[in-house]
């Protein structure tokens, strides 16, 4: 008995400190191929920095080459699938559509995108942004076709700073992929796999939203986009968003667990993130000790406790679930309605427990 409650005490104070502090490796891709003809993909905003109006951004149909070289000869050396293309070409000098990730802040990642210039009289540019802070403060990594260059620049207050970079045959029409690694105050840019641009210290922005960019008339595509990065909140949290998000009668989802002093509980993950490290009460705490479910009845709304359980099967956390009651609402149906909720959120805490 001494060894098993030693082993719960140690896997709560693990998993406290895996839920709330460790960094987690994450990526995002962002698939074109499910928003239809025409359209914004989900998730962005397009915007504009500078003068003129926002960017006609939408999803198109093109040819694009393999990531990976082909396996055999016969293989197809391009396929035909959606992009994104900005499409407007006001010819304005400072016009710089952007289409910015607007659901998440990054802080260090790699971000890379193939982009194509396909035509443009002033300008035939494709780029993208990160660290984002809004339309005059951000940083930039574009490609020219038209003037043959690969440059890196910050916007701080919307003046435009220096913009360090070679000049390098960038052809219209062609293909490219370009990346930028963040690391604190590193920044390193990379063209077509190589880093042309000798590592960046800079300390204006330390993290940001990300997106894509280009100048006056251009007409630019980009493809196979994607992000990694260091998740700057807990993997915990973005769970529980997760599911806020997708069932729209929930009106609260916590998780809470033993706190630092005897009988006492605390929030650490919650629909609503301001309640995190709130004190629970002693329903919390017999859920956790008993691991019997809890139901509560008020005016307008139901609220389920569970226990969470940790690969072992020990009972380290409870869930609380609250929703929309209805006419007829009964204490049965309301654990219905929450068990799925609480089986989803079971399976990703295990998933964490088992995470390296």
């Amino acid at each position: 008995m001494l060894f098993v409650m030693r082993s719960t005490i140690l896997g709560l104070a693990a998993w406290c400190l895996l839920v709330q502090t460790s960094s987690w490796a994450a990526e995002r891709v962002f698939d074109f191929g499910g928003t239809p003809d025409g359209q914004l993909p989900k998730g962005f905003r397009s915007t504009v920095s500078g003068q003129g109006k926002p960017g006609d951004w939408r999803i198109v149909w093109d040819e694009v080459p393999p990531l990976l070289p082909p396996l055999s000869s016969q293989a197809p050396v391009v396929s035909r699938r959606p992009v994104l293309a900005q499409m407007a070409q006001d010819p304005t000098d400072e016009h710089f559509p952007l289409l910015i990730f607007d659901t998440e802040t990054f802080g260090d990642f790699k971000f890379s995108t193939r982009v194509k210039t396909v035509k443009g009289t002033v300008e035939q540019m494709a780029g993208i942004v990160f660290r984002l802070q809004n339309e005059t403060n951000f940083y930039v990594l574009r490609a020219s076709s038209l003037g043959g260059t690969f440059r890196f620049y910050k916007v701080v207050n919307g003046q435009r700073g220096l913009m360090p970079g070679p000049s390098i045959s960038i052809p219209s029409n062609v293909w490219h992929e370009i990346s930028v690694e963040c690391a604190g105050n590193q920044i390193r840019c990379f063209l077509n796999g190589n880093q042309v641009i000798p590592t960046i210290t800079d300390n204006s922005f330390s993290s940001g939203k990300v997106g894509f960019w280009t100048k006056s008339d251009s007409v630019s595509y980009f493809s196979d986009a994607r992000i990694t990065y260091t998740q700057r909140e807990p993997p915990l949290q973005g769970i529980i968003a997760e599911l806020s998000e997708r069932n729209s009668r929930l009106l609260g989802l916590k998780v809470y667990m033993p706190g630092a002093e005897a009988g006492t509980t605390k929030i650490i993950a919650s629909k609503e993130p301001a309640e995190i490290g709130q004190p629970g009460g002693k329903t919390e705490r017999e859920v956790i000790t008993k691991g019997e479910t809890w139901y509560g009845k008020e005016k307008k709304a139901v609220s389920v406790i569970m226990p969470l359980r940790d690969r072992n099967g020990e009972i380290i956390a409870a869930a609380r679930v609250v929703m929309r009651s209805f006419a007829g609402q009964t204490e049965r149906n309301a654990i219905e309605r929450a068990a799925p909720i609480v089986r989803d959120l079971q399976r990703r805490f295990e998933a964490l427990d088992e995470a390296p």
